[in-house]
């Protein structure tokens, strides 16, 4: 049996343009940056891919260090389980996670939800999403994307009821899910929910900035609200019950799948509905959130229609519905 000293971890940032601009209240990029982990042993890979997000203070190039301070630690037979304690969760964790995960699928010859327990992932419809901008071009980019079931509309501060109402009528049919990025304050909470009510949003996410969202637990809320940039793993849902009805879990705040997974069940069993989120990314950062959609009420996995290409082998989508990840891709 060859030992584990024969592992082997190669860590690269890569660039995705993407298809025009993508737009949110902190503001626009053109590319998506991503850093992908691959671990290698007699002869299998196993693939993980991250975003490093700024807002948590990460950047491509220290999540490339942090991978490739990890690789001692690899050689000498670091697991997940262990790896959960080695790296604080976050992007540079989250594709060393899932590409252990990969890499232990492969060598088993098992799909890795049959490694994990889990049931076998089906299709789902996911969150196609319109990018923060005027009235009259958000409603512009929603009329294109009507047909789709479900849209996240990205808003971002003053004007938003102007906004959302142009987003409505451009998509009478679609169901509407909000995300705010922490663009509201605790003046304007209130009448923004009213406004995302009248226009029959389902899901407003992060109205008001994580660790000043005190007010959603003194009113009445109009429209369920959803934790995203406030809450990261298990540790941080029970502070968050009487603010929030649902969490936005992401990979990249997770540290991984591992943890990802734990924390669904552990939300669900607090009562929280479940959102399934991603950053701008290719489809190897989509597929383990695959494992989670099935317990997801609201699945956000667009990721890569957002790119002006993805990569080879990539998830497939039909409209607003994507279909689990092929071996050859992920897990």
């Amino acid at each position: 049996m060859t030992s584990s000293l024969s592992r082997k971890l190669a860590a690269s940032i890569e660039r995705w343009p993407i298809a025009g601009a993508f737009t949110i209240s902190r503001g626009a990029k053109t590319e998506a940056i991503t850093v992908v982990a691959t671990v290698s042993h007699d002869g299998e890979s196993g693939r993980g891919e991250c975003v490093p997000y700024p807002r948590y203070g990460e950047t491509p190039e220290a999540t490339l260090e942090a991978l490739n301070a990890m690789q001692e630690a690899l050689a000498k037979g670091l697991d997940r389980t262990a790896l959960q304690v080695a790296m604080p969760a976050g992007a540079a964790r989250n594709a060393l996670d899932c590409a252990l995960l990969d890499l232990e699928a492969k060598r088993s010859g098992q799909r890795v939800w049959t490694l994990l327990g889990r049931p076998a992932p089906r299709s789902c419809t996911t969150a196609f999403t319109i990018s923060l901008g005027s009235p009259e071009a958000m409603a512009a980019a929603t009329a294109k994307a009507a047909h789709r079931p479900l849209l996240k509309i990205k808003l971002g501060g003053d004007g938003d009821d102007a906004r959302i109402s142009a987003v409505r009528k451009a998509a009478p049919e679609s169901e509407l899910i909000v995300d705010a990025n922490e663009a509201w304050t605790p003046d304007n909470l209130e009448y923004n929910l009213a406004a995302c009510a009248n226009a029959g949003v389902t899901l407003v996410e992060q109205p008001l900035p994580a660790g000043r969202d005190e007010a959603l637990a003194r009113i009445k809320r109009r429209v369920a609200v959803c934790a995203d940039e406030s809450v990261h793993d298990r540790a941080s849902l029970e502070g968050l019950r009487t603010r929030y009805d649902a969490v936005n879990i992401k990979l990249d705040k997770t540290g991984g799948l591992t943890e990802a997974l734990a924390m669904a069940d552990a939300a669900q069993a607090l009562g929280f509905e479940i959102m399934i989120g991603c950053m701008v990314a290719t489809s190897l950062a989509m597929a383990p959130a695959m494992l989670l959609a099935q317990q997801a009420r609201f699945v956000d996995l667009d990721g890569p229609l957002l790119l002006a290409r993805d990569r080879d082998g990539g998830l497939r989508y039909d409209g607003s519905l994507v279909y689990p990840p092929e071996a050859a891709l992920w897990g």
